[in-house]
């Protein structure tokens, strides 16, 4: 492997097996989950959780190419501590907003689990692709131990595509970092539903989530270590490993006065009337950024 440019944060990193027909990525958060955690004063339980839920952003949208369109990840509840978590990536611009019960989540187990965070709720992941492929989305329940295991029964449930996923955050006093790694099979010739019984049962597949399931949390999060050296400990014995630096990592809000005017003009006028103060102007508050906007009259 080449060590002159390793990956180490804010950057995707890319890799297959073409040997056991397998692809995955992997990252690891700094900067960006700080900017993004910054906008908003967010209990620890929160933080954490959405810190998890960029770090599976940029895994699951890293899959689209710059140009090619943007995945939305989010979840929402009914009487959860955590009533609605939303990520989005977009040419390697990641983004993401957490809105919550502060009374709920003060009362929180120290390690909470789906059930406690959520309550009845579910998880919506969206591609909105600029092609042929439009826009489709794949929704299941919030359940299971984590937002990650979560994201793992999507793949499962609704891509039909064996998928494992490894996530792992920290908050500390020099700040947020988080990391993971996804791994999927994709095998020349497999044709969808009915064969995926079979490509769960495939040895090359179960030797790949075997290897990649041991991976660390702290590998994913230290600073110190590379992607391609995580992915080289894990599959240094197969024949091949292919590696390929993805986009770098950025936080992308993607919020302007242009843009809140464009959307407002698609309102009728008497519409756009009642939505002004008594000084005409239009105030639009971005969650993502925490940035108020002032369109005027």
């Amino acid at each position: 492997m080449d060590t002159i440019t390793e990956t180490y944060s804010d950057t995707l990193l890319g890799f297959s097996l073409p040997e056991r027909d397998a692809r995955g990525r992997a990252v690891r958060l700094d900067d960006v989950a700080d900017l993004i955690l910054s906008a908003h004063a967010y209990p620890r339980p929160v933080a954490k959780l959405l810190e998890e839920a960029l770090v599976l952003a940029a895994l699951i949208g890293g899959a689209i190419d710059k140009g090619e369109g943007q995945m939305t990840l989010q979840a929402q509840s009914k009487g959860g501590a955590v009533t609605l978590l939303v990520c989005d990536y977009k040419g390697g611009q990641l983004r993401g907003y957490a809105d919550f019960d502060e009374d709920a989540v003060a009362a929180l187990p120290p390690r909470p689990d789906l059930q406690a965070l959520f309550g009845e709720g579910h998880l919506a992941i969206t591609f909105d692709m600029n092609d042929e492929r439009g826009r489709y989305q794949g929704i299941v329940p919030l359940e299971g131990p984590s937002l990650t295991s979560a994201c793992q029964h999507y793949f499962i449930q609704s891509e039909q595509v064996p998928t494992i996923i490894r996530t792992a955050v920290s908050m500390e006093a020099d700040g947020a970092r988080a990391g993971g790694l996804l791994i999927q099979h994709l095998p020349d010739g497999e044709e969808g539903r009915e064969r995926l019984h079979v490509r769960l049962d495939n040895p090359h597949w179960e030797h790949v989530s075997i290897l990649g399931g041991s991976v660390q949390a702290d590998e994913l999060l230290d600073p110190d270590l590379s992607m391609e050296a995580i992915v080289w400990r894990l599959f240094h014995e197969e024949k091949e490993v292919r590696v390929l630096k993805g986009a770098k990592v950025s936080r992308g809000c993607r919020c302007s006065v242009e843009h809140y005017e464009a959307v407002i003009a698609r309102f009728p006028e008497n519409e756009q009337a009642q939505m002004r103060d008594d000084d005409g102007n239009i105030l639009v508050d971005c969650a993502f950024c925490s940035k108020v906007f002032t369109l005027g009259s």
